[in-house]
């Protein structure tokens, strides 16, 4: 193999491609980084897009070629052309529907882009994630009372992941930091206390994960990262917590997908996720 001429992996689709796509990067990470290089061919259409397509690449030293084709005239089109090519073609989805159609009895769909469709929970995901990029760290804070979660507390107490983590999920969550130099927003008094976390960690932990942080940063903050400062900043934000009536939650040495749960199982006990 010619180390600047790396041999080329078509991901190929009716659609966008997703499923190969998938697919591909599941085999890649079985090999080292710029073994292959990687062409997305979406939204094919057409035998003759196809034979244009498989041409090309047997022209240029062949390749592998990972196709989703619903249409199962353009799966046919494709297994006659690599082969009249002799080129490497992987059919991903046409062997698993047609066993599916063997073992059912039922005659699939065979159209593109039913994966995307059929995720309802895709666009909720999405319009989440949306949501948490735009309330992180305290930003826009007059649209609070169309959060379904509020996370409150200092700063490196896994806010902004653990946001991320639970918008992922499809949760619309917003974080909120608290400083003692600084009052907290006024919305979040009028929310649900149900709906509003307080994550706190233990002081030594918090110092620490500070002080990594401004390493990293090649930064440096009097007080941010001083335990008695940081205790300090602590229990003024437990007196936040305690006035908001909010749920508090430790995330010290906890992992975000431990913490997102035990906050959901509250929800869920508050009846807010029904």
């Amino acid at each position: 193999m010619d180390a600047a001429h790396p041999p080329t992996l078509y991901i190929l689709s009716d659609s966008l491609g997703e499923t190969a796509d998938h697919v591909a990067k599941a085999a890649l990470t079985q090999f080292p980084e710029d073994v292959f290089h990687v062409v997305r061919l979406p939204r094919v259409s057409t035998a003759g897009q196809l034979r244009g397509l498989v041409e090309a690449a047997a022209g240029n030293d062949g390749g592998i070629f990972l196709y989703t084709l619903a249409e199962p005239k353009l799966r046919n089109a494709m297994a006659q052309i690599s082969a009249e090519f002799r080129v490497t073609a992987i059919d991903i989805l046409g062997p698993a529907v047609s066993a599916l159609e063997g073992l059912s009895g039922r005659e699939p769909a065979w159209e593109a882009g039913l994966t995307r469709r059929t995720d309802r929970g895709y666009f909720e995901r999405i319009e989440a994630l949306e949501f948490a990029v735009k309330h992180d760290d305290g930003r826009n804070t007059e649209e609070l009372a169309k959060a379904e979660i509020v996370l409150v507390g200092v700063s490196r107490t896994s806010k902004t992941p653990l946001s991320m983590y639970l918008a992922f999920k499809g949760y619309r969550v917003a974080n909120v930091p608290l400083a003692g130099s600084i009052d907290p927003p006024p919305e979040l008094a009028e929310l649900d206390s149900r709906r509003i976390f307080g994550l706190v960690t233990e002081p030594e932990l918090l110092v620490e994960i500070r002080r990594q942080r401004m390493a990293e940063l090649g930064t440096y903050a009097r007080k941010y990262a001083e335990l008695d400062a940081v205790r300090s900043e602590l229990d003024e934000a437990r007196a936040v917590m305690r006035r908001l009536g909010c749920i508090v939650i430790r995330t010290g040495g906890r992992a975000i997908e431990e913490t997102a749960q035990e906050i959901l199982r509250y929800m869920d006990q508050s009846e807010l996720l029904h």
